[in-house]
């Protein structure tokens, strides 16, 4: 149901390829003037804005697992920026494949968005009442996921098009202006807003026979909340929009509509299974293929497990790549791991692969037989025992072998049908907590309620009970809440694609890479070898990705991002 028209993209194919053409129209693109004539029609097409999440360029490994490196918790496995390193050591360049996939699939995406507001607006007159109902439900659910991929651009890439209708993609790319960043923003906050006036909680839902991972009330105002703090923050900096981060977060914790599961642990079951679970899991891509055709279309599987879960051969999956990799320093500085259970699931003190002793194939192994974790980061062990574990940690929330059941498992060497978590209620609580605090320039009770919470589940203790265990203690000054934030989003979204965008709009993406190779270089001296973003990594540089070289040839008003010049 989709019509393949991202003009910023097609016309370059044109001009540079001779088998691309701008007559990209499909058969069902043709019949789409007869369709959408009731919800059920209407629905289906919806169905199609939703999928440009599982692209290659999107969910499926460029926003999940890609970009998302390097930071100061996690780096690319490998010791050189070749091959599939490039783009996470930071070493790649404006013409780098990866960057313009993820542009091209991001306005494709828009417009689909705008294309579906566009027609159902065409038709919605003809529908009985009840189907009218459902039609500004799906209006929010299309603008809400609007605003999502235009949260996406304007943090990756900066100064972006705006394009709010389908009729500006017949533009000439030349005529095509870069929109000031705030502008971007606020166009997000009018479909936000939009959305939470009119989807309803997942667990109030009466217009849709089945809301699995489809966009509720709660997910519009968790994505709002998270808009408004990166609003705030750098590049923009309008402080004046946490107080609105505040005020929207406090609307979807008092609604008491949403919650956090009470085992952290549940969450990893649940998202490896593809059991949606809406109480926590407020914005979820759902990847499911019961096998590989090859044919991209019919596969929405992907990457997750296998890219980023822990590293596997011989395994009945055929092997997992494993290249995220755990930076140990990390691991050692984590406040209060030995009571916070979220510690030893978030990494994985082992790999799967043969037992030489037995041959046996695929079974649990450890990183190193000499020792363990907790071995390797004392400062006076082994070299050769730390450099195993310099460059040989995965994450532990994605482990195919541990979590996924027989029922969901995908044999296939690169792709699974684990799904991926953008936004989760946990998010949200911290990110109030951090919201008081910057508007109040002091932490409240709130604040501290909403962190403990998450730190109380992440402890394995009731969330609404207070407890000396877990909960931080009171009196904090104002930078000492705000650091306390930083490391429990660090803590509780571990290698889930939140850090290196945190860091971002904390302004302090170059210098968190500066002191974690410092930090590692301390504990081990060969360390620096295996964190080769440190020798790429620039200041007002790699706060965002370049704008896609070929496309920028053609977009003669565009500038470059700084420090992206030829």
């Amino acid at each position: 149901m989709k019509n393949i028209k991202y003009y910023l993209y097609t016309l370059i194919c044109a001009i540079t390829v001779s088998s691309c053409s701008l007559d990209e129209t499909s058969y069902t693109e043709v019949e789409k003037p007869n369709y959408m004539n009731n919800a059920a029609e209407a629905q289906n097409v919806l169905l199609g804005v939703y999928r440009n999440m599982v692209e290659e360029g999107m969910y499926r490994y460029h926003l999940s697992l890609l970009f998302t490196l390097p930071s100061d918790i996690a780096k690319c496995q490998g010791n050189s920026p070749d091959g599939l390193r490039l783009v996470p050591s930071n070493s790649y360049t404006s013409t780098q494949s990866e960057v313009q996939t993820t542009w091209a699939n991001l306005y494709d995406a828009v417009y689909d968005a705008n294309d579906f507001i566009e027609r159902i607006q065409h038709k919605i007159g003809g529908y009985d009442d009840v189907d009218k109902q459902k039609a500004i439900v799906f209006i929010a659910e299309a603008r809400c996921l609007r605003a999502l991929y235009y949260f996406e651009l304007v943090r990756w890439y900066g100064h972006v098009t705006l394009m709010t209708s389908t009729k500006q993609s017949n533009e000439h790319p030349s005529t095509f202006t870069q929109a000031d960043a705030a502008e971007v923003y606020r166009f997000m906050e009018e479909d936000l807003v939009y959305a939470v006036e009119n989807l309803p909680y997942a667990i109030d839902d009466r217009f849709r026979g089945d809301n699995s991972f489809r966009l509720s009330k709660g997910a519009a105002l968790g994505l709002l909340t998270k808009v408004y703090a990166t609003w705030a923050g750098h590049p923009v900096n309008d402080t004046s929009k946490w107080e609105a981060a505040a005020k929207t977060a406090k609307k979807l914790v008092e609604s008491g509509k949403h919650h956090l599961l009470s085992d952290y642990e549940q969450l990893w079951k649940n998202t490896c299974n593809g059991i949606w679970d809406a109480d926590e899991s407020l914005i979820e891509v759902s990847f499911y293929s019961p096998a590989i055709t090859g044919v991209a279309a019919s596969d929405p599987s992907g990457r997750i497990g296998k890219w980023n879960g822990v590293a596997a051969s011989g395994i009945k999956g055929v092997r997992n790549a494993g290249n995220w990799r755990v930076i140990p320093t990390f691991l050692r500085d984590w406040k209060d791991h030995d009571n916070d259970k979220r510690w030893a699931i978030s990494f994985a003190d082992h790999k799967y692969g043969k037992n030489t002793a037995t041959g046996e194939d695929g079974v649990k192994l450890p990183i190193n037989t000499s020792g363990n974790i907790n071995d390797a980061l004392q400062e006076d062990a082994k070299d050769n025992l730390k450099k195993s574990y310099m460059d040989g940690i995965c994450p532990g929330k994605w482990d195919t072998e541990k979590y996924v059941n027989d029922a969901n498992y995908l044999v296939e060497a690169n792709l699974s049908n684990i799904n991926w978590y953008i936004l989760r209620y946990a998010d949200v609580l911290l990110l109030y907590a951090e919201a008081l605090n910057e508007w109040k320039q002091g932490p409240t009770t709130d604040a501290y309620e909403a962190i403990n919470m998450v730190r109380r589940r992440g402890f394995g203790l009731p969330v609404n009970t207070a407890s000396s265990r877990s909960d931080l203690q009171a009196g904090m000054s104002y930078a000492e809440f705000q650091k306390a934030v930083r490391n429990e989003r660090a803590y509780e979204l571990a290698f889930e694609g939140h850090r290196r965008q945190d860091l971002t709009r904390w302004g302090i993406y170059y210098e968190s890479v500066r002191e974690t190779a410092q930090d590692i270089v301390d504990w081990y001296s060969d360390g620096a070898q295996f964190y080769i973003a440190a020798d790429y990594t620039k200041k007002n540089k790699h706060e965002l990705l370049p704008i896609p070289q070929r496309d920028l040839d053609l977009l003669t008003k565009y500038n470059q991002n700084p420090g992206w010049d030829k």
